[in-house]
């Protein structure tokens, strides 16, 4: 449906004088804890789900459903046909958020979104219910008159699972075919600074098991020679890591990153690293965080402190992730640290390794109408021109869209930056960023539109 010439004043302003209702509507949506983990309650995710589809039928999408993911909650999809001669652009946000972790490090709830000092504090404010209204702000500026086609997808279970909906992708690709895929989820590396991810690293994980007894026994009859399971893993796992905080596993050397990073003196604070304490690993901290493997363990299953007992341990567990730079393997990496942790498992302990995920990195072609219409846009939104900068998580479905969709250019950027605390407590949602995020793509719709020569917004 051809509608009238929409200015980007007009967008602007649009986009401005809807921010109470989006700030509202990020509000309820951060109220709800769609934790889609394993072990916590399925009744707040549907719930998150239901909102996300009320709130994308009232962009004026007329198209808008829910489509079940096996084996995972189902994702909200949208769509509105091109205007004759106009691209169509996929726009992906997920509504499931990270658990809390120990709520006693949270200065606000975590699912009672609070609004300080022009942001919203609460689990998923930005990764990534930001990037849900970011989408839903930017669509309403438009008022049912794309200047693009439009296809939406909300994924449901990306923080624990997101390799589900790759494969319904696959399965399915003419739901999400399109000329340019907008990912709203990364950010800047401060507010106000436009930026655009174009390097991801991939990620593995799994958990490992150590046993050396077929029961724990008490330290004091015992300990000296019973071998302990979790003395063993600690083995194993600091064996990971030299002095300096560079990986020992071989086939896993340090990447180069050809964009500028960050400074020391940001990188310390946004980290939040104590005086005296130094950051770890060699090479640049672009080299570092964005270009270069790294391990984490993010778990552990022993005995806590408050309900430790005087016991040498049968079993022990860990979860570890490894981050693994946009040109590597994530199999052929899992497998090089497992076979390594195999090696250095100290006397004799029996190792069982599962629980496998894995995804790949990316690493995006900067030239093309959608990323020129995207500069455009940006520069208007906030004032100066994006630059390039990668990122060292993981967004496992990009890679699916790239080999899906080789011929679509995809663009990642969004309202979250590096103080944005996403999988961390507090995290928070910087409101003018938001503002500015949203502006930035509904300025970029109607730029790839011109692009193409379409009349029809």
């Amino acid at each position: 449906m051809r509608g009238k010439v929409v200015t980007p004043d007009e967008i602007e302003n649009a986009v401005a004088a809807g921010m109470p209702q989006t700030v509202a509507d990020l509000k309820r949506l951060v109220a709800i804890p769609s934790v889609a983990f394993p072990g916590h309650p399925e009744e707040p995710v549907h719930a998150a789900a239901a909102v996300t589809e009320e709130l994308l039928r009232g962009t004026g999408l007329p198209h808008v459903r829910q489509i079940p993911v096996e084996g995972s909650f189902p994702a909200v999809y949208a769509e509105a046909p091109a205007p004759p001669g106009a691209p169509t652009v996929l726009l992906y946000a997920h509504y499931d958020v990270q658990p809390t972790g120990d709520l006693a490090l949270w200065r606000t709830p975590p699912f009672e979104p609070t609004e300080i000092d022009g942001a919203i504090y609460g689990r998923g404010a930005a990764d990534d219910k930001s990037g849900v209204i970011s989408h839903v702000a930017a669509l309403r500026a438009f008022q049912g008159r794309f200047p693009v086609g439009v296809k939406v997808i909300i994924e449901g279970q990306e923080e624990y699972a997101g390799e589900r909906l790759e494969s319904f992708v696959e399965h399915n690709p003419d739901l999400f075919r399109a000329d340019a895929i907008v990912v709203a989820d990364t950010g800047n590396p401060r507010v106000g600074d436009p930026s655009v991810t174009t390097s991801l690293r991939g990620m593995g994980a799994f958990t490992i098991e150590v046993r050396t007894l077929k029961e724990s026994l008490h330290s004091g009859s015992f300990g000296g020679a019973a071998p302990d399971a979790l003395a063993a893993l600690i083995r194993m796992l600091a064996a990971l890591h030299d002095d300096h905080g560079d990986i020992r596993v071989p086939g896993l050397p340090r990447g180069s990153f050809l964009g500028t990073g960050p400074s020391e003196e940001d990188f310390r604070s946004t980290a939040g690293v104590l005086d005296g304490v130094s950051t770890i690993g060699s090479g640049s901290l672009a080299d570092r965080l964005w270009a270069s493997y790294a391990i984490t363990v993010t778990g552990l299953d022993v005995p806590t402190v408050s309900g430790a007992i005087n016991a040498v341990q049968a079993v022990a567990r860990a979860r570890v992730t490894v981050r693994v730079p946009p040109a590597g393997d994530p199999k052929t990496t899992l497998e090089a640290v497992v076979d390594f942790l195999r090696q250095v498992a100290p006397w004799g302990v029996q190792v069982e390794v599962g629980d496998y995920t894995m995804g790949s990195g990316y690493l995006a072609d900067t030239g093309g109408a959608a990323r020129s219409a995207l500069n455009r846009a940006m520069e208007r939104a906030f004032g100066r021109p994006p630059r390039d900068v990668g990122a060292g998580g993981s967004i496992p479905l990009v890679s699916t869209f790239v080999r899906q969709f080789p011929a679509a250019t995809i663009l990642l950027f969004g309202a979250e930056d590096d103080d944005a605390a996403i999988h961390a407590p507090n995290e928070r949602v910087n409101l003018e960023e938001l503002r500015r995020t949203a502006t930035a793509e509904a300025l970029f719709l109607q730029e790839y539109g011109r692009e193409y020569g379409s009349t029809a917004f």
